[in-house]
């Protein structure tokens, strides 16, 4: 097994940990303001574990809710919440092979159709199974290959 693979392999364990969590939909006013409130502390009581004012605490709650925030900021935040911030990646295709399997599809298709194009003005067309053996073929080869155009 070559070193690219592996490393794949292994990350993509490591990313399936994160699936269930892809599945929770935030709370609309963002997880500080969520966790705050449900565990009955003030924006006061946050303040003070995060020596800010509570204005600024507010300005954080906000942020988040907006996506504008760092995540050093979260991690702070949930540390004074004796919490720990959990932050990954999903693969929306459900594995990285997914994903790999879909773009070097998406590639071959396009170079298989361009070829075909040309052939297909020269009065040379191939039928449409032979097109999909050689989309195959190509996905194949550029799966293995893992070509840096397959990320353009």
């Amino acid at each position: 097994m070559n070193k690219k693979r592996l490393q794949l392999e292994q990350l993509d364990r490591k990313l399936r940990g994160f699936n269930t969590a892809a599945q929770v939909t935030p709370p609309p006013t963002g997880w500080l303001k969520a966790v705050r409130v449900s565990l009955g502390m003030s924006l006061q009581q946050l303040a003070n574990k995060l020596s800010i004012t509570k204005q600024s605490v507010q300005e954080i709650e906000k942020r988040e809710k907006e996506g504008n925030i760092t995540l050093k900021t979260l991690k702070d935040a949930a540390s004074a919440l004796d919490m720990q911030l959990v932050y990954g990646f999903v693969p929306k295709d459900g594995t990285l092979d997914d994903l790999i399997e879909r773009k070097a599809k998406e590639l071959a298709i396009r170079i298989v159709s361009r070829t075909s194009n040309t052939m297909k003005l020269e009065d040379q067309e191939n039928s449409k199974q032979r097109i999909k053996k050689a989309i195959e073929e190509r996905t194949t080869i550029i799966k293995n290959d893992m070509p840096k155009m397959l990320w353009d």
